[in-house]
């Protein structure tokens, strides 16, 4: 992308892209210029503190944040700066993304962070939300919203095009 990233995507470890992957392949759907990163909470603080502080003169917009286990680093990210951040849980322990979940969506009062379902379809809807967020408002991308109002219209077309055939009808209601 030759534009200048308006959302970061980051990931505690290089693992994580299969499932944050995900909210890369969106935000290229929508042609949103974007940077994908490894940036760690744990073995990387300094990285992460530069990356935060550096992000509102990079002109980031939005910061989509993917972590499992403890998943520091979307609170983190939050609190060194005011772009929003969005976090997707990442199944990466025997608790499958709950500890995750619950470490993310228990900000404490001020240091928000938007929480996403747990994997590949919290990071796929946490890079719808960036784009609605990018498209929102007065001073909003007329054209990106364009796009997302089509694509959703595309979605609900889906779901009107389903046929169901005569034995199945009975059971819907």
């Amino acid at each position: 992308m030759g534009a200048e990233p308006l959302v970061g995507v980051v990931m505690g470890s290089r693992n994580d892209y299969a499932v944050m992957q995900s909210a890369v392949d969106v935000l290229r759907e929508f042609g949103v210029a974007h940077e994908a990163r490894v940036v760690s909470a744990h073995r990387t603080p300094d990285l992460l503190f530069s990356y935060a502080e550096s992000a509102v003169e990079r002109g980031l917009r939005v910061i989509i944040a993917g972590a499992g286990g403890a998943a520091h680093l979307p609170g983190m990210l939050a609190a060194k700066t005011v772009v929003p951040v969005l976090g997707v849980p990442i199944a990466a322990t025997a608790l499958q993304g709950m500890d995750a979940l619950l470490s993310i969506v228990q900000m404490p009062k001020g240091i928000p962070v938007g929480t996403l379902a747990i994997g590949a379809a919290g990071a796929a809807n946490a890079a719808l939300m960036a784009v609605a967020m990018l498209a929102a408002g007065r001073d909003g991308d007329a054209e990106l919203r364009e796009r997302l109002v089509a694509w959703r219209a595309g979605r609900r077309d889906e779901v009107l095009a389903q046929v169901v055939g005569e034995s199945e009808e009975a059971g819907v209601r």
